[in-house]
């Protein structure tokens, strides 16, 4: 069976268990009051969320990790992408968790999140190491030509894959903007892996399908959000997916609106910060960041940001597969 084919049924199968774990998992986290605490000082229309069952990340997770398992005979790779995943998304339960009990907005503390964040990306290196994978990366429109990276690999990696991670979780603040922004992103390095003999389509191909499942319930109006468990579980999927294929350059544009979310609140923080110690009162450059939140301060509706995050990842991919192109001739 090709990898196309493999991939296509792992679709398949992660959305019918995804489909099926949704509705048991949303009444039990409601059940169990695992409701989402609203920021008081984001846009009003958000204050209607409060309470929404938070931590539905776990469905379309158990969905991805059942699926990837019929896959990962002898899949070395794909065994560490699914491993990658679910280590990030143990972290982001971790820190939901906290934050439900203690209904607090704050889960894990700063440190404990890095410390953790560092150990699994520090594992996932060690396998890139170990593998065969190797430190040179392709570097996008140039036909397959690839650049090593040799000694600054790794501090690269720990980069690259932290900063994914957080990206995706900062992209999280609307109803199916990581779900649907990710589903994109997973499916162009399906496609890729598929066109470059990859054993890791499969394993690709089992998030997209639990992020289609996922997002029958996620969409406006949101009946269940994913919380950590969810945006920190893509965000390793993300980058330990880039890394395995070689194409960790390759997030830059794929994943340009994770890169614009996190750029957004730095240029936030940072500006308020300086103008502060300039004037005496700081200034912000947004009226709220991440970015997605000042387009609703602007006035325009969740659901027209979040089409549009959608429409610019779509773009975004198909530039990538011109920046790739050499995998399909």
């Amino acid at each position: 069976m090709g990898s196309l084919e493999q991939a296509v049924y792992a679709i398949i199968i992660s959305f019918v268990i995804g489909v099926i774990l949704c509705p048991i998992v949303i009444p039990m986290l409601r059940k169990l009051k695992f409701g989402q605490n609203v920021r008081d000082d984001g846009p009003q229309t958000h204050l209607a969320k409060q309470g929404t069952p938070t931590m539905g990340g776990v469905a379309f997770l158990a969905a991805f990790v059942i699926t990837s398992l019929f896959f990962l005979n002898g899949n070395r790779d794909g065994a560490a992408i699914m491993l990658m995943t679910l280590c990030y998304g143990l972290i982001g339960f971790l820190d939901d968790y906290i934050k439900v009990v203690k209904k607090r907005s704050l889960g894990l503390r700063a440190y404990q999140k890095l410390l953790l964040q560092l150990i699994v990306t520090g594992l996932f290196c060690s396998y890139i190491m170990k593998s065969g994978i190797g430190t040179a990366i392709y570097i996008p429109f140039t036909d397959g030509k690839m650049i090593d990276l040799q000694l600054i690999f790794i501090p690269f990696l720990f980069v690259a894959v932290l900063g994914t991670v957080n990206g995706v979780n900062l992209t999280d603040g609307l109803d199916g903007l990581a779900g649907g922004v990710t589903l994109l992103v997973a499916a162009f390095f399906m496609i890729v892996a598929w066109a470059a003999g990859s054993t890791i389509a499969p394993v690709c191909g089992a998030i997209v399908g639990g992020l289609m499942a996922f997002l029958i319930f996620n969409s406006y109006p949101a009946k269940v959000f994913m919380g950590d468990t969810g945006s920190l579980a893509l965000g390793g999927f993300v980058a330990s997916a880039a890394f395995i294929l070689k194409m960790p350059i390759f997030i830059v544009i794929v994943g340009f609106i994770y890169l614009w979310e996190s750029i957004s609140v730095m240029l936030q923080v940072g500006w308020f910060k300086l103008t502060k110690r300039k004037y005496g009162e700081g200034r912000r450059l947004f009226k709220m960041a991440p970015f997605h939140h000042h387009l609703e301060k602007c006035g325009w509706k969740e659901t027209k940001v979040v089409t549009l995050f959608y429409v610019a990842t779509a773009l975004l991919c198909l530039i990538g597969f011109l920046g790739c192109k050499y995998m399909f001739l």
